[in-house]
């Protein structure tokens, strides 16, 4: 059973349970039938968790069923982010051999073994589709001496060994941002940006790329490509002395999180004939990237985190990094809806851009009149125990590039994680004064 039908099957049981029609949960969750339907026939998945949250409780679970469905979406999402944008690895010529060579080469050849991984697959990345090749199981090497099945044999072996070297272990998962402003030109269009992996060494500045101290050569490190997480290894090598430990941690980041689902604004220089109407939460990344633009007074950005290792790591601290601070552009501002609302406010950290040494400061929630903990470290995370970190950064008076710190220990060792877009920094801009534009649905277009 996938992430998807396991998250499916938890709302089936709650739906059944509490005994409600979808049109009556539709009604209390201001959704439609259909949606909900999808959802719970695992046809789509939120893309929020708010709606889930709000789902369970009407039908009456318990805190540890929202827990458990909790669970269900963080990982459903992290595969859905993962599988929707991983490359499909490019094809290696195999080399044709005679009966007479393949059978001579099959002589020389040493007995090998096929290392499979955790997911029962060979040489590839956690989060990445298996090919053709890939899909069956594949038998041990056998010394073959027939030259006629020789020579089939060391064919598979040929194209076994080029997925290997095409897929590779320890590749970690492909990475895209979309970012507005900044990321003009990015590549590929989901929600997230990905986070770059920085381990710190002793006296080096944060976000700095790490050194290799016998070679005096950089280090790997996450770049930007096709889906919305950055990973370390599966498991973590032992520390080399001197040399600063791989980041236990795969991190998926979100950058155009809107309120309650609907409400956000953005800052664009075109006018309002050229501005298409606003999109959905979930096209907005490539709506912003395509106007260029920037997010309006605030941004809310939502950071999914899985250990890779086989423990637990500990998550220390989030410091905020201001890289840049301009003047705000004298742009228009465009909301991407009339007013929405909900009954939830999430927990989250807030930052405040404008200050000289921003902070990430805990702030409770609340949930139709009841109080949600404000968020607080330390916190633990493993492969079965995802973390979700919410960010919202306000500023009414600079143009800012801003970047997030997140401090990490394990029994391997400790360091630092970047969490930005894709590689780029966030930009949030301040919108004061500025002209405030909303889409006329009954005139299809926008209108101040």
């Amino acid at each position: 059973m996938s992430e998807a039908e396991d998250f499916a099957r938890l709302m089936r049981e709650l739906k059944d349970r509490g005994g409600l029609s979808y049109g009556v949960l539709a009604r209390r969750l201001h959704t439609s039938t259909s949606t909900l339907h999808r959802y719970c026939n695992g046809e789509a998945l939120p893309a929020e968790f708010a709606v889930a949250d709000r789902f369970a409780r009407a039908c009456g679970a318990s805190a540890a069923e929202a827990v458990d469905l909790h669970r269900a979406w963080l990982l459903a999402d992290a595969r859905r982010r993962a599988g929707a944008t991983a490359p499909d690895p490019v094809p290696v010529p195999v080399p044709v051999l005679a009966p007479g060579q393949a059978a001579a080469a099959v002589e020389a050849e040493p007995e090998r073994t096929v290392v499979v991984g955790p997911a029962g697959m060979v040489g590839r990345a956690a989060g990445t589709r298996p090919t053709g090749a890939e899909s069956g199981a594949r038998p041990s090497w056998y010394r073959r001496r027939a030259s006629g099945v020789a020579a089939a044999g060391l064919t598979a072996g040929a194209v076994a060994l080029a997925l290997l070297a095409v897929t590779g272990p320890d590749r970690g998962t492909p990475h895209a941002g979309a970012g507005p402003g900044a990321g003009i030109g990015t590549r590929g269009s989901g929600g997230s940006a990905s986070a770059a992996a920085t381990p710190s060494a002793p006296g080096a500045a944060p976000g700095a790329t790490p050194t290799d101290p016998a070679t005096g050569t950089a280090q790997p490190s996450a770049s930007s490509g096709g889906s919305a997480t950055a990973s370390a290894p599966a498991s973590a090598p032992p520390p080399v002395p001197g040399r600063a430990p791989a980041a236990p941690l795969k991190a998926a980041v979100r950058s155009h999180v809107w309120a309650a689902g609907c409400d956000h604004a953005y800052l664009a220089e075109r006018g309002p004939g050229s501005v298409p109407p606003p999109p959905v939460q979930a096209d907005a990344p490539a709506w912003a990237t395509a106007q260029r633009a920037v997010h309006a007074g605030s941004q809310i950005v939502e950071v999914t985190l899985h250990g890779t290792g086989g423990g637990a790591v500990v998550l220390e601290g989030l410091e905020v990094r201001v890289g840049a601070r301009r003047t705000p552009p004298a742009w228009n501002v465009y909301q991407m809806s009339q007013g929405c609302g909900g009954g939830l406010t999430p927990a989250v950290f807030a930052v405040n851009l404008d200050a000289p040494r921003p902070l990430a400061r805990p702030v409770a929630g609340n949930d139709a009149g009841n109080r949600l903990p404000a968020p607080a470290f330390p916190m633990r995370v493993s492969a079965d125990e995802p973390v979700v970190l919410r960010v919202e950064a306000v500023t009414t008076g600079c143009d800012c590039d801003w970047s997030l710190d997140l401090r990490w220990t394990s029994p391997a060792g400790s360091g630092t994680l970047r969490l930005d877009d894709g590689g780029r920094p966030l930009r949030t801009s301040a919108a004061t004064g500025r002209p405030v534009y909303g889409y006329a649905l009954e005139q299809g277009r926008w209108a101040r």
